[in-house]
């Protein structure tokens, strides 16, 4: 008997995806656990997965069909076997005597186009790699003829690509975001269809600003000692081969997850009837993607070393941008952390994240004037502001996290107490 092929809710909040990419075609043979399909989900893009062993016999809905939870998108049986939508087992059983070549052939309105190699550049196609490798590496833009191979034979892997995608964001600043928008034509206006992640954008917006009383603080904090102590470790880590390099949002999110320590009223979820207060701590850390924004999870920040934060927020990032993120890698934070000081923003109030009770948002870091005694000096500054869950979070409760947060980051040696 044939099995249907379900839209599966391939994140926690998923409520409809889009099909982007058949990766089996009608007439293929599937077995359980093999890819079928590529979903963008409102989070990433995952895999649905077979469900049963046989031949993919019918496809329901072409590539670029947004569907909703639940619904049949294929069918997985036997050869010719009757499906709805499929045509009857007869029919299929005279076709297959008339055409056995065509009976194979997948069902489509017009003709398949030949396939291509998965890979970066149109060069990669000559490079010793594996077909995860190639897509991880057109995902992520790197040229598969820069990588060192590690498998057998020089063989370009996984771990490879993925390690030089790491190189790479770490060697260069994060760039702003690609604009979704469609080139200009003569039409007074172009219409753009919400794609999967800016709709629960739209839908998590509404659900926070709308019902959770934000009130915000502001709080300005001198990073002198912060960049000192940055500027004193990353050569020490270069020296050690560790790898990548202490940032400022590192260190601000050790920061913020300390804090979090000791206020333990702020680590809190606001839910319908409790307030749930956490003993861990689990950052969300918030990262611009081309179309929207998405916070991947470091958990138990406060328990990890800065190179540890680092190399895990540069590989959370990394595979953000590429929409690679796993759900369970983008849910369960207990606070969150908005940097938008590599653009040169002063200060701005982020949007909290339901059901966390507060975020913290991070403006540049900039030179200025400031008065030592008698005198001015020149020092490095830096505007923080918290949004806080009026349900949650009293004024007094934020301030004294916030007076706090300030403490250690113009004392990084309270960081190490």
């Amino acid at each position: 008997m044939a099995t249907k092929v379900h839209m599966e809710a391939l994140s926690p909040t998923m409520e409809e995806g889009r099909l982007v990419k058949w990766t089996k075609q009608e007439g293929d043979a599937v077995k359980s656990g093999e890819t079928l399909a590529e979903v963008e989900t409102d989070k990433a893009v995952m895999e649905l997965v077979a469900r049963a062993d046989g031949q993919l016999i019918k496809v329901m809905v072409p590539e670029g069909t947004t569907v909703p939870v639940g619904n049949v998108v294929a069918w997985i049986g036997k050869p010719g076997e009757k499906v709805d939508g499929a045509g009857s087992t007869e029919q299929g059983a005279a076709a297959s005597k008339q055409a056995p070549a065509a009976q194979a052939a997948p069902a489509r309105t017009q003709p398949a186009p030949p396939p291509t190699p998965v890979a970066a550049p149109a060069d990669a196609t000559r490079v010793k790699a594996s077909p995860l490798a190639k897509r991880i590496a057109k995902d992520a833009g790197v040229d598969l003829k820069l990588v060192q191979g590690s498998g057998p034979g020089g063989r370009v892997i996984k771990r490879d690509v993925e390690a030089a995608a790491t190189q790479a964001q770490a060697a260069s600043p994060a760039p702003a975001p690609r604009s979704p928008l469609p080139a200009r034509s003569g039409a007074p206006y172009e219409d753009v269809p919400l794609t999967q992640i800016r709709k629960t954008i739209a839908k998590r917006l509404v659900a926070s600003i709308g019902p959770i009383p934000h009130f915000f603080l502001t709080t300005e904090i001198d990073m002198e000692r912060a960049a000192e102590a940055r500027e004193a470790l990353n050569p020490q880590l270069g020296e050690e081969g560790g790898g990548g390099k202490i940032s400022f949002n590192d260190i601000v999110i050790k920061a913020v997850a300390l804090a979090l320590v000791q206020h333990r009223a702020c680590n809190a979820w606001f839910q319908e009837d409790h307030i749930r207060y956490w003993n861990e701590v689990h950052i969300g850390m918030a990262v611009a993607i081309e179309d929207g924004l998405i916070t991947p999870v470091i958990r138990n920040a406060d328990l990890k070393s800065l190179r540890e934060i680092g190399a895990e927020s540069r590989e959370l990032a990394a595979r953000a941008r590429s929409r690679r993120l796993k759900p369970e890698e983008y849910t369960g934070a207990t606070f969150s952390v908005s940097n938008l000081g590599m653009f040169d923003i002063d200060q701005f109030t982020a949007v909290i994240n339901p059901p966390e009770a507060g975020i913290v948002a991070i403006g540049s870091i900039a030179a200025k004037a400031v008065p030592e005694g008698d005198r001015v000096v020149v020092r490095r500054r830096m505007r923080a502001t918290m949004s806080c869950d009026h349900r949650v979070i009293d004024g007094a409760t934020g301030a004294a996290y916030m007076k706090t947060l300030k403490q250690m980051l113009e004392n990084p040696l309270a960081m190490v107490l």
